[in-house]
């Protein structure tokens, strides 16, 4: 190999590392780019590329390039044929339609072929940059990044993202942005990837600093019970700058989830709300009953009672007293937008006055609906899923760990083998016992023949009426003896007599 050979092969190993650091290109990336070019060489110089054989060196230090001719005996096509007698030059084993590769010297290319290759190449290295770095930051939507105030246009701020690259730009809408937020050039800004699109100049990243996710993020930093799936978020949702509210469970029954959150003294839930410049956070817990977790979801609002007016629609009605009312709903009915949002129901607030005036008991026949769903269910219902109440986190817990039959779980609860399994708390156990005793009918306790449990009590209670009858006694109306039932003369006096039912 020639000085110059090898020096073209150092040039070429040391840019294909620089693509390698630099650009974050793979090597399979590198590969296409450096054959995308000389193919495009090859083409101009020879009017076609169909037949151009790029291959790599295996440090991918340099390339060999080869024009690929079938062997023919008389050539049409010089590109493309090569005659037999030239081909046994270079082989002696070659025939008739045989595939021969010819080494080609890409010092031959025109040099216009070679401009037009660099040209090919520098685009196809961009775009494929580009790719590799969409590709990247798709897969960060959700997540939070850090980035430096550096200039803002039309209320929007721009934002220079730490360790992004070239050809990333990323944008804080203003819709995107907390009302109780103000930032000067050079303010650190963190914010969560909401979208990610591709420009005519690079990668632009939208962010966000009103999403519920950066609350999330902020949480999980502070508090490691979230972090090590400990504490765990059934739902999170805000109205920037005004409220937050976050709904938690504990995966262990030692652990108080709220407290967790909140911290020592408050500790970490304060530093999150300073990140937030001031922004109000209500942590509370998450339980199953969804009239418990109503009347929580409107805090800071105390109310009274809530009824659920539909299960299927999840309509729900807040009682609240009169000066709980405005706390209740909140400014422009933030408050219980925000509970509606946390608790997936549809929650009307109304004041005990308003609330006598409604026939609650009597009138709703989706009351009534709402009663029939916790009346005993079927005996066709064998899993735990199926009972109502069940919150699907509980049931998807059993489900995993094997115990979604009911009549594995009660098992389970008798031999104690239910407990320990992960994610399941005594709360959950309990409340899981609760309601299959009052929902289902085992097989022992049914009936033998086919009879009716509403059979059965009307026949028990015929019987427990004769018995009562057997045990009365009876005397004569002439003399006063004492007789039996089903007599006809007085044994004592000889008057006849008859016995009438009443």
């Amino acid at each position: 190999m020639s000085e110059k050979a090898k020096k073209e092969e150092s040039n070429m190993a040391e840019a294909i590392r620089a693509l390698q650091s630099e650009k974050k290109m793979s090597d399979d990336a590198i590969k296409q780019t450096i054959e995308d070019m000389v193919k495009a060489a090859y083409k101009k110089t020879f009017g076609h590329n169909e037949n151009c054989i790029v291959k790599f060196k295996d440090d991918l230090s340099g390339i060999d390039v080869y024009s690929r001719k079938v062997v023919v005996d008389g050539v049409y096509d010089p590109t493309t044929e090569i005659d037999l007698a030239e081909a046994k030059e270079l082989s002696d084993e070659c025939e008739i339609d045989d595939e021969l590769d010819i080494p080609i010297d890409p010092h031959t290319f025109a040099r216009s072929a070679v401009t037009q290759g660099r040209q090919t190449a520098h685009q196809a290295l961009n775009e494929s940059f580009r790719e590799s770095l969409y590709k990247e930051y798709e897969r960060r939507k959700g997540e939070v990044i850090s980035g430096i105030f550096q200039r803002e246009r039309n209320q929007n701020i721009y934002v220079e993202i730490e360790r992004a690259g070239d050809g990333v730009e990323a944008v804080l809408l203003k819709k995107f942005q907390s009302p109780r937020e103000n930032y000067d050039k050079g303010d650190k800004i963190k914010a969560v990837v909401v979208d990610v699109k591709k420009t005519q100049s690079g990668i632009q990243l939208i962010l966000s600093r009103s999403d519920p996710k950066l609350v999330q993020n902020l949480l999980s930093i502070e508090v490691t019970e979230i972090a090590d799936g400990t504490v765990g978020i059934f739902n999170i949702v805000r109205d920037a700058g005004y409220r937050t509210k976050i709904a938690v469970y504990s995966n262990k029954s030692d652990v108080d989830p709220v407290g967790a959150c909140v911290g020592p003294k408050g500790v970490r839930i304060q530093n999150v709300i300073k990140q937030l410049e001031g922004e109000k956070i209500d942590v509370l817990p998450y339980v199953d009953d969804p009239r418990e977790f109503i009347a929580s979801a409107l805090q800071p609002a105390e109310v009274k009672k809530v009824h659920i007016l539909d299960y299927d629609k999840k309509e729900a009605l807040a009682i609240v007293s009169e000066s709980q009312a405005s706390l209740a709903i909140g400014k422009s009915g933030m408050n219980v937008n925000l509970a509606n949002r946390l608790s997936k129901w549809n929650i009307d607030v109304k004041t005990e006055a308003q609330a006598a005036e409604l026939d609650l008991e009597d009138s709703s026949s989706s009351l009534k609906a709402a009663e029939d769903l916790f009346r005993p269910v079927s005996e066709d219902v064998v899993s735990v899923a199926e009972l109502p109440g069940i919150d699907e986190r509980i049931a998807e817990v059993l489900k995993t760990a094997g115990y979604d039959d009911i009549q594995k779980f009660t098992d389970a609860v008798e031999d104690g083998s239910i407990k320990g399994i992960e994610g399941l708390s005594d709360d959950d156990i309990a409340l899981v016992n609760k309601v299959i005793s009052e929902n289902v009918v085992f097989a022992d306790e049914e009936i033998d023949d086919g009879e009716s449990v509403v059979q059965k009590q009307e026949e028990d209670a015929e019987a427990a009426a004769a018995q009562e009858d057997a045990e009365e006694e009876y005397f004569c109306p002439e003399c006063g003896a004492k007789i039996s039932f089903g007599m006809t003369k007085c044994p004592n006096c000889g008057v006849e007599f008859a016995f009438e039912e009443e």
